[in-house]
């Protein structure tokens, strides 16, 4: 008895492991799946995006990679852009500062897009909009990275061609922000143009806010420690 109750838990065992790495190749073979497309959007942005959020082709696992390849490719501008073609103090580059200062913005408008969109029929969930914001960044990174090895190559008279190469990536992206939206809400280009610029201004209000009950935070905290000290020094 007590061996027929062995085996079957040995074989439950397996059963659950087997299930569990089955699980995992489940997982990683939709995630690098989700990382191919990423290709197809950008090269069909339209069909992309609607495939992206409707047909579930995209992961919240892959744009979280591309964000930190975003992020990535900042710090590495910084850092290793020829000097000709950028000026940056980098002994006074905070590396995580760098990171924090366009990550924040960005989940910050975000937000203001979710929180705009929501009040006036916009379809896309706030996963959605940052899924889509973030597989925008494909041409960025896919251009921005390999210039830093170019400009290392130029001479200042060849600047240009690094130029034209910095801005096409970055319009290219914007595009995608205009039509990755367009296809998360449901909505025309006009209206989507609209809403774009109201996610700036709420961005900014949101940034705003946040700096002055940051400002307040520290003055208050300040305020209590000093009437602490006063009062330690009056008790002694």
């Amino acid at each position: 008895m007590s061996i027929a109750k062995s085996a079957s838990k040995h074989a439950a065992t397996a059963r659950d492991g087997s299930s569990r790495a089955e699980s995992r190749k489940a997982w990683w073979r939709r995630y690098f799946a989700s990382l191919k497309f990423g290709l197809y959007v950008i090269i069909h942005p339209f069909d992309g995006f609607w495939d992206l959020i409707h047909e579930k082709r995209g992961t919240i696992a892959a744009a979280n990679t591309f964000l930190i390849l975003f992020l990535i490719a900042r710090v590495l501008k910084l850092l290793l852009t020829s000097f000709q073609f950028i000026s940056a103090p980098i002994q006074y580059i905070n590396v995580f500062q760098e990171m924090g200062s366009l990550a924040l913005p960005f989940i910050i408008l975000c937000l203001a897009n979710w929180a705009m969109t929501t009040l006036f029929d916009g379809k896309g969930r706030f996963k959605d909009i940052y899924m889509a914001m973030c597989y925008a960044l494909i041409p960025y990174i896919l251009i921005q990275i390999p210039m830093i090895l170019v400009s290392n190559m130029l001479t200042f008279e060849e600047g240009s061609f690094y130029t034209v190469f910095l801005s096409f990536s970055v319009v290219w992206s914007i595009f995608l922000v205009f039509v990755g939206l367009m296809e998360v809400h449901d909505y025309g280009p006009g209206k989507t143009l609209i809403f774009l610029i109201v996610t700036v201004f709420g961005a900014a209000v949101i940034i705003f806010l946040l700096l002055v009950f940051f400002s307040l935070l520290g003055d208050a905290l300040s305020y209590f420690i000093s009437l602490y000290r006063e009062i330690v020094f009056r008790l002694n």
